[in-house]
């Protein structure tokens, strides 16, 4: 159970889940989407919020900002998560327009104002557990797009949120987190994507 709960962390890390959520968009939509532009904006999102973020890690841990990958100090959460926000606003205005690619559009909305509210409480000095924020957040966009395009995915939302316990047991099990901060990861990571429903769902 120990290590299951260990490998739950690291599968689900927050670097990963705006890439699950273009890949659910993907997976359910009923839309015809040519493979070689799905998979150019796969790239994009992945060199954007995966691999950027890790060299920039490695350039803040150098310089002595951070001190691991899962920034257990709240100080540590401050420039990653400044660079994350800049990082989905670019997501925003060049790879994704309202008028195209309206659903993941919103979904990364989501995602900025939840990125926001995480560094508005850095600043209080409170540390949200960002990975139950992240589960959180492709969680309800997996079931907006279930309303949205009329899909039975009962299946998978119900295995999302059993990833969110998951996720959650994991964090406490390697005392990374509190249940009170596993909570405002939730609800951070949830309403604005609820929020969101009311421009494309």
């Amino acid at each position: 159970m120990n290590v299951l709960l260990r490998i739950t962390a690291y599968i689900f890390h927050p670097l990963l889940m705006p890439l699950l959520g273009v890949l659910c968009y993907y997976t359910i939509t009923p839309r015809f989407v040519a493979p070689e532009f799905m998979w150019a904006k796969l790239y994009a999102i992945a060199i954007l919020t995966v691999f950027t973020p890790v060299i920039v890690f490695f350039l803040l841990k150098n310089i002595g900002t951070v001190a691991t990958l899962h920034l257990k100090q709240v100080s540590e959460r401050k420039y990653p998560l400044m660079i994350q926000c800049l990082l989905v606003l670019l997501i925003i205005n060049m790879i994704f327009k309202p008028y195209d690619d309206i659903e993941l559009y919103y979904f990364f909305v989501g995602v900025l104002f939840t990125s926001l509210t995480a560094l508005f409480l850095v600043m209080f000095k409170f540390k949200v557990s960002l990975h139950q924020m992240a589960i959180a957040g492709v969680t309800i966009f997996l079931i907006g797009l279930s309303i949205h395009f009329k899909v039975n995915a009962l299946f998978a939302i119900s295995l999302f949120f059993i990833i969110n316990g998951l996720v959650a047991a994991s964090r406490l099990h390697t005392r990374s987190h509190t249940i009170t901060e596993l909570a405002f990861g939730f609800f951070i990571g949830a309403i604005p994507q609820f929020l969101m429903f009311g421009f494309w769902v």
